[in-house]
């Protein structure tokens, strides 16, 4: 422990030793004995931090007084009062230093957690979030304690006791079980909100999973993706204008359709989708004319290509893509190697002249 938090509980520790002292006297000999001896030992503490110090620790006067008012109504009462308030005292204690740790900026609870983990690091939002805690828990023992005080008063000694013990545990066991399915929930709805794609092998494979982040922080993870080009009677390619907001290859002409397969899909179930999402185009028959791997300096990439016969002009989703049209076999030869097609597609592009044929390719 450092100076500075030595010097802290320095400061906090004389204002709980009456009520310490209280438990400890009441303990061994008679509740009595433990008023007395607490509020000697309070006034006594008083006295000695004004003669040293030159100040009125409001902090121990408190404490001495509260013990001073209990301790009066239980003889004018003539009956157990101060016995049942006993464990509103100890958590007042127990209040006082989870207050403390949550409010302040002297997190108390975890000066002691830091010093027995030792080398060990917190990990990362963990020291806010044990804050968090702290804080309703703190609500949580100020509300049980007022209730401890008022069953003290106005409730059967049955109730009291029960409430006292019994119903402590209970508190306990529901509020950490409130806090466990709030975290379950809370991962689970931030796992619904999460882009999942499978990880696969060069055979398609699938022998993992990732985010669409994770997939795209460099080469590596190899995961599916769909292409499919449309071509019209007449041996013309459509062709999509990326959208200028895309994290890659932003306004170039790709493949009509292209994207991710995610996880639980079948290769063709994303190809539907992707085609219905891009081009509000449903009930195609798509052919698979060629598959393989492709890695850029931002990801890794198992290409799975189709084609389909589509003579209509497709109306884009304008918040995917920036624009689409057909294109000439010519068109598309004149501008190749010049950046105004994806490098992906100049990939796929002789394997689909092939598939198309050499009387469509000269067009």
């Amino acid at each position: 422990m450092n100076n500075n938090q030595l010097n802290l509980f320095k400061k906090l520790l004389p204002g709980l030793l009456p009520i310490f002292v209280f438990i400890l006297v009441d303990e061994f000999w008679s509740t009595e004995a433990g008023l007395v001896v607490a509020v000697v030992f309070g006034v006594g503490q008083l006295g000695y931090v004004f003669i040293r110090e030159k100040r009125f620790d409001r902090f121990i006067f408190f404490d001495t007084a509260l013990l001073v008012a209990l301790g009066g109504i239980s003889i004018a009462l003539n009956d157990e009062i101060f016995f049942k308030l006993k464990p509103a005292l100890i958590n007042l204690i127990f209040c006082a230093v989870l207050g403390f740790s949550a409010f302040s900026s002297k997190n108390l609870l975890m000066m002691y957690t830091q010093r027995y983990m030792g080398e060990m690091q917190m990990p990362a939002g963990a020291e806010k979030a044990m804050q968090k805690t702290m804080k309703l828990l703190f609500w949580l023992m100020m509300a049980y304690t007022i209730l401890i005080v008022y069953s003290a008063f106005y409730m059967s000694k049955e109730a009291w006791a029960f409430i006292s013990g019994a119903f402590l545990y209970i508190l306990f066991g529901l509020f950490f079980l409130w806090q466990l399915l709030s975290a379950k929930l809370k991962h689970r709805i931030a796992g619904s909100n999460t882009d999942w794609v499978p990880l696969v092998d060069e055979k398609g494979m699938i022998i993992g999973k990732a985010t669409r982040k994770e997939v795209h922080s460099g080469p590596g993870k190899l995961h599916p993706v769909v292409h499919l080009h449309l071509v019209n009677s007449k041996g013309e390619i459509y062709l999509q204008k990326r959208g200028l907001h895309k994290d890659t290859l932003p306004g170039k002409w790709d493949t009509a359709v292209g994207g991710h397969v995610d996880l639980g899909e079948t290769i063709e179930q994303a190809l539907m989708r992707e085609t219905s999402e891009e081009l509000n185009i449903t009930g195609l028959k798509p052919v698979p004319f060629m598959h393989y791997k492709w890695e850029t300096s931002t990801e890794s990439e198992l290409v799975f290509s189709f084609t389909a016969l589509y003579n209509a002009m497709p109306v884009i989703n304008k918040s995917e893509l920036a624009d689409g049209r057909f294109w000439t076999v010519l068109e598309i030869r004149k501008n190749l190697g010049t950046g105004l097609f994806t490098p992906n597609f100049e990939n796929e592009f002789p394997a689909l002249l092939k598939m198309l044929g050499h009387s469509q390719a000269g067009r």
